[in-house]
């Protein structure tokens, strides 16, 4: 199934391409601006500018599903230094919910926090919700473990409840399975992906203050 995964990598990596005119160690948008500083052999440091802070990669990326990390304040957080944070598409849009989020300015606002936040696009509930998940090509139904509440997230939902939310760098929706997966199952979600990148950039309506990204599964 590695092939597979390449070909959704090479993909992906040939839209960007295309984007930012074949430049893979410099690009800049209204909300993003990319330029590597160093490599040797394979390995590279970068410097990546969004919208509220610039940081140097590679970096780690904390995790805080619903708008905190756990044990952490965002004061806390400012004191390490920490430039960006994650949260969950699906956690959010399910509770408090997007609109919520979005009448209170954004996640940004709803969690003081003044550095950078990327979210997922909920792809991942796929693998980790899979016993409560539906997956068609027009989407993923999920079954809420909290209250049974049904949520159908589509490309186009999933980016709609991500401009919403309001982070920095939004992830397009894929069709993920297990790394242990193999056979037809990786060859469909390949190819699900990439169809599904198409419909999250027709739906994408901030391209001038978030950043859509593609997800590679390695």
């Amino acid at each position: 199934h590695y092939p597979l995964r390449r070909q959704r990598q090479m993909c992906i990596r040939d839209s960007i391409n295309a984007e930012y005119g074949g430049n893979m160690e410099r690009a800049s948008t209204k909300a993003l601006h990319f330029e590597v500083e160093a490599k040797c052999g394979k390995a590279r440091t970068a410097k990546l500018t969004l919208p509220h802070l610039s940081f140097n990669t590679p970096i780690f990326m904390p995790v805080g599903t619903q708008g905190t990390v756990k044990g952490l304040t965002s004061g806390q957080l400012k004191e390490i230094d920490c430039p960006i944070i994650l949260g969950n598409t699906y956690h959010l849009g399910h509770r408090p919910g997007a609109d919520i989020v979005e009448e209170l300015g954004g996640l940004h606002k709803f969690m003081n926090w003044n550095g950078n936040i990327l979210t997922d696009s909920g792809g991942f509930q796929m693998v980790s919700l899979l016993k409560l998940a539906e997956i068609t090509e027009e989407g993923v139904t999920f079954q809420s473990p909290h209250d049974g509440s049904v949520m159908v997230l589509t490309p186009e939902k999933s980016i709609e409840l991500q401009n919403k939310i309001g982070a920095d760098i939004i992830m397009a929706l894929d069709d993920v399975v297990k790394t242990t997966t193999t056979g037809p199952r990786v060859e469909e979600a390949t190819k699900r992906t990439i169809r599904w990148i198409d419909r999250c950039i027709k739906a994408h309506k901030r391209p001038h203050d978030q950043n859509l990204f593609g997800c590679v599964s390695l």
